[in-house]
């Protein structure tokens, strides 16, 4: 699996699930992702900081496109925190002192996080929609009612794809 054959899948998923989602400007999506899952290996295991950069290059134009937030779900070893950027924060939105690392937050997490004009990191988010790529858990990170999305992306890399919408209780 090449890093450009990752960044294309990570695109087409993301457009497929944004088909399904209608979500609109200002809306955030969510993403957590396992580098090393994608790799083949256990997540949190063999992180690779190009495999995190191929999926934010195939997914960050497409989501910049249509004016939507990317929140990256950092990992466990930083409790699942979230980085996004500071604007897409609600008022009153408390802020965490956290920088993601390698193997305290995860390498998607740090390159959102070294990507984003003002990046900060929260304890948890009300996202629109998402996308889980290795089993990471994202659910946590919805709105209430998430809604599962059947993509014809199933995997990306090695990694499992799920994805989800939300829509109001």
């Amino acid at each position: 699996m090449t890093y450009e054959e990752i960044r294309e899948q990570a695109a087409r998923a993301v457009s497929e699930l944004l088909e399904t989602a209608k979500l609109e400007k200002g809306d955030i999506f969510v993403i957590g992702c396992s580098s090393s899952e994608i790799k083949g290996a256990r997540i949190g295991k063999d992180s690779d900081i190009n495999a995190a950069k191929a999926v934010y290059d195939g997914v960050m134009p497409i989501l910049s496109e249509k004016g939507i937030y990317l929140a990256a779900q950092c990992c466990e070893h930083l409790n699942r925190a979230v980085i996004v950027e500071k604007e897409a924060l609600l008022p009153g939105t408390e802020i965490v002192n956290v920088v993601p690392q390698m193997h305290a937050g995860g390498s998607f997490a740090m390159t959102v996080y070294e990507n984003a004009k003002h990046p900060v990191a929260v304890e948890e988010i009300k996202a629109d929609a998402g996308m889980d790529i290795g089993d990471t858990l994202i659910g946590m990170q919805l709105k209430k009612v998430a809604v599962p999305v059947r993509i014809s992306v199933k995997e990306i890399g090695c990694a499992h794809v799920t994805c989800a919408r939300t829509r109001p209780k």
